[in-house]
């Protein structure tokens, strides 16, 4: 039947059933019956009742009446309940699953978008500021963010192991270039001999405990949010397809169907009949609702301590300036370590090699390294929010399932007659029964024994991701004033808030700062017209260098950087 007659054929089927349904008493023809029934593709109308007549052999559609069923259409009746219940479950959640798989999908595009971000700021530092070094530094910086993609998304990885491979890669480069600068190269081993080194002489200060703190911080409450939202589609998932007991399939089939063997093909249950055999066959999935509103409530929690060193876009998109810092603090000890190194790996035996130069500025967009705008609408912060104020109407979605399917699907309105499971009737006049397994002893159409092992499995998962969120959810009375530094050189405060005083600035709040004391590890051959200020703004619309030099310099003296470059020798 093509798309414009279904219409058609459809409401005369349904004027035949009105005719039919008029007859609630004394049926003389069948003729509605087997039309529905075919309608439905349940089978061949050959053989079906063309009159009501005795059903002796029915199991539960049995009336004192004489009836337009017979014991093969009954079992067909109850297959369709049966399809019909599941269909009902997965529409009802539809929206809901949507909704998380949806944002689920959007949070992790969005999370692969900033580390790209992020990893693109850290490439343009190195081609703008430390050129010599830039293509060499290229594979450590593309190594690292792969694997903070690989940890956020569920791979097996350390975040502690990946951050000292980072920055072990980092320190014979910076030496190599700006500690023990030089047209020429070392060799692979003695290179190594400094990798390895790295860890004990602290080149790059606390800097990379900082780096360890901030992605700590950040990665593992993304990381187990991701999860969580997972969990949350196999829960819908697993209840969408929930196994039903014979007991409710029989209470399925009299529910809907059984009306049909008296020809009453448009009757509707009672709501409080269909309450009972809804809460009754809903009982153990309603033991969930207090589990799924603990779920968004922990869900909400995280999301909410998610800000400020929490918040992975503000970790991410400013870790190219601890970068920057590190190899600062790094050369301005760079007598200090020279000696170290000499005495830990040798004087290097050097073989004349010209460092590739790095050519980003030619082809950025070659390569891929193109920054983009971002508005502050945009944040992962403020899509977190909107998903969570959406998240938040179905906190009571189990508790309140078999209510809302029978009130928006099932169930006769109110004041209209109904079937009551034997017959048409005014109104339902047996108990009804509260929703929850406990309630259900007292149920007088659905029997409910034992537990379900399905929602007991569901529960403890839930149970699970809920200790795990709630275990990463931050507070923010514990944060720490982190140094960098071991001489007083570098301070990065990090604060609850994280607002511009605190010098971290929060996502959309525009300049990024970090406060720079210039103190006793001041070269005496550095000046201060050698500085230049690296200008970023949450927008990630650019990253340049522009000319910064300070008018004076004292012995003790503070000034706010945007990221701090030094043009040092054997750096252009």
């Amino acid at each position: 039947m093509d798309a414009q007659t279904w219409p058609v054929g459809f409401r005369c089927l349904l004027l035949l059933a009105l005719v039919g349904s008029a007859r609630s008493e004394g049926v003389q023809t069948c003729e509605e019956v087997r039309k529905l029934f075919q309608w439905r593709l349940l089978g061949a109308v050959r053989g079906l009742p063309d009159s009501p007549r005795a059903g002796p052999d029915l199991q539960v559609c049995m009336s004192k009446k004489p009836t337009c069923c017979t014991r093969k259409m009954e079992e067909r009746y109850q297959i369709a309940s049966h399809q019909d219940m599941q269909q009902l479950l997965q529409t009802s959640s539809s929206t809901l699953k949507f909704l998380i798989s949806r944002n689920a999908a959007a949070f992790q595009e969005t999370l692969e978008t900033l580390i790209k971000q992020a990893e693109n700021y850290t490439s343009i530092l190195f081609c703008n500021t430390y050129r010599n070094m830039a293509l060499e530094a290229a594979a450590s910086v593309q190594e690292f963010f792969t694997d903070v993609g690989l940890y956020l998304f569920g791979a097996d990885a350390n975040p502690e192991e990946f951050i000292n491979r980072f920055f072990d890669s980092l320190f014979p480069l910076v030496y190599n270039h700006l500690i023990n600068p030089g047209v020429t190269d070392s060799s692979l081993e003695y290179s190594e001999c400094i990798r390895m080194a790295r860890r004990d002489v602290s080149p790059f200060g606390n800097i990379p405990k900082v780096v360890m703190g901030q992605m700590g911080r950040s990665l593992l409450p993304s990381r187990t949010f991701l999860q969580a939202l997972n969990l949350g589609i196999e829960v819908i998932n697993t209840t969408d397809y929930l196994h039903f007991s014979k007991e409710c399939s029989r209470a399925f089939l009299k529910m809907q169907y059984c009306p049909h063997c008296q020809g009453l093909t448009l009757s509707k249950p009672c709501m409080g009949y269909c309450l009972n055999v809804m809460r009754g066959c809903l009982a153990h999935m309603a033991e969930l609702n207090p589990h799924w509103h603990g779920y968004i409530r922990s869900l909400e929690e995280l999301s909410d301590a998610m800000h400020g060193t929490y918040d992975i876009e503000h970790v991410l998109l400013n870790f190219h300036l601890l970068v920057s810092d590190a190899v600062i603090q790094a050369h301005l000890n760079g007598q200090k370590l020279l000696e170290q190194v000499n005495k830990i790996c040798g004087r290097p035996v050097r073989t004349p090699t010209q460092s590739p130069r790095c050519s980003f500025e030619q082809s950025k967009e070659k390569h891929g390294m193109k920054t983009t705008t971002r508005s502050s609408e945009e944040t992962l912060a403020n899509r977190r929010k909107e998903f969570i104020n959406s998240l938040r109407l179905y906190r009571s979605f189990y508790g309140g399932l078999a209510d809302q399917l029978c009130a928006n699907e099932l169930a006769a309105t109110d004041g209209l007659p109904c079937w009551n499971g034997e017959d048409i009737v005014k109104s339902y006049s047996l108990r009804v029964v509260g929703n929850g397994i406990k309630a259900q002893s007292g149920n007088p159409e659905v029997k409910v024994k034992g537990t379900d092992p399905v929602i007991n499995q569901i529960i403890d998962k839930l149970k699970h991701v809920i200790q795990l969120l709630q275990g990463r959810s931050p507070k923010p009375d514990k944060w720490e004033l982190l140094q960098l530094g071991s001489g007083g050189g570098m301070v990065d405060q990090v604060s609850g808030d994280c607002d511009d005083e605190d010098g971290c600035g929060g996502s959309g709040s525009g300049e990024v700062k970090r406060t720079l004391k210039i103190t006793d590890w001041m070269p005496d051959d550095m000046n201060f017209s050698d500085v230049k200020q690296i200008h970023h703004t949450d927008s990630g619309s650019t990253l340049d260098t522009t000319g910064a030099g300070c008018a004076a310099a004292t012995e003790s003296m503070t000034f706010t950087l945007i990221g701090v470059v030094m043009l040092l020798p054997g750096i252009w």
